[in-house]
């Protein structure tokens, strides 16, 4: 049941909707209202432009994913490993269902880096937990797309075991840890996009499993005010998957499955 509440609750927070619902609503007051409605439908619409306008020439993208991405450095990675585990959100299931090929979207590092963490260690177990976040069609999981794609670019899928009943992080991390039955000492190390990496470790550190956060897929870089984005669209992308972030560590904290606001190392 949480899982479809917090899907139908994005589609009206996330920034680029709520901008979007506000503009919408201010326009309508204007042409159905009293003069007291119309003039609150201006106001609506004014503030609305103006918030597009200042996310068009400040980088608010860059400031609200750099405050998740420096949480956790790249670390020096050990000698031995006893498992690698990557958590899905880079396959886009839908388009091969369409197009009948396999995509990656702006997480594909998340894959190419677990493919070089198994080259790097031969012996480690290998998991990828991912199953379907969409609501309506579920047939079609992320582990099974990437299990194609691993075929495809030299990695034998016999070596990874492929979860595919998740459906959110904290059920990657729940499903993850019954393959995985790991042993006290075992060294594993996590993969997921640095934007992810706070809201994952917490869960984590909630089961009391100790792992090594590997993030990738590194998105805010250094900014400055006389070079704004002027890339609306990117901005609003960009805004919407930060704050989806932020929403879920104060979601999953205040429902007790991470172990702290926003953890860190």
């Amino acid at each position: 049941m949480d899982f479809v509440l917090s899907k139908l609750l994005w589609i009206v927070v996330a920034p680029s909707n709520l901008v979007a619902w506000v503009l919408v609503v201010g326009v309508c007051l204007q042409g159905f209202g009293g003069p007291y409605w119309q003039r609150l439908g201006w106001g609506l619409t004014l503030f609305s432009a103006s918030i597009l306008f200042g996310f068009l020439w400040f980088p608010v993208d860059n400031w609200v994913e750099k405050s998740l991405e420096q949480r956790f450095p790249i670390p020096s990675l050990p000698a031995h490993v006893d498992g690698v585990i990557v958590l899905g959100g880079m396959v886009d299931p839908s388009v091969i269902k369409v197009w009948g090929q396999p995509k990656l979207n702006g997480q594909a590092d998340r894959l190419t880096e677990f493919v070089h963490l198994a080259r790097l260690y031969p012996e480690a177990k290998l998991i990828f937990s991912g199953g379907s976040g969409s609501i309506r069609s579920t047939d079609l999981t992320e582990a099974a797309v990437a299990q194609e794609i691993l075929s495809r670019i030299g990695l034998p899928p016999e070596r990874v075991h492929f979860e595919g009943r998740s459906r959110n992080t904290y059920e990657n991390v729940q499903f993850s840890y019954a393959i995985a039955q790991p042993k006290p000492g075992e060294t594993w190390v996590v993969v997921t996009s640095a934007l992810h990496m706070p809201r994952a470790v917490g869960i984590f550190r909630q089961i009391g499993w100790p792992v090594l956060p590997y993030p990738v897929a590194f998105i805010s870089a250094p900014t400055s005010l006389l070079d704004p984005p002027m890339d609306l669209a990117d901005t609003l992308f960009r805004l919407d998957g930060a704050v989806h972030e932020w929403i879920g560590l104060i979601a999953y904290h205040l429902m007790g499955r991470t172990s702290d606001w926003v953890p860190k190392p």
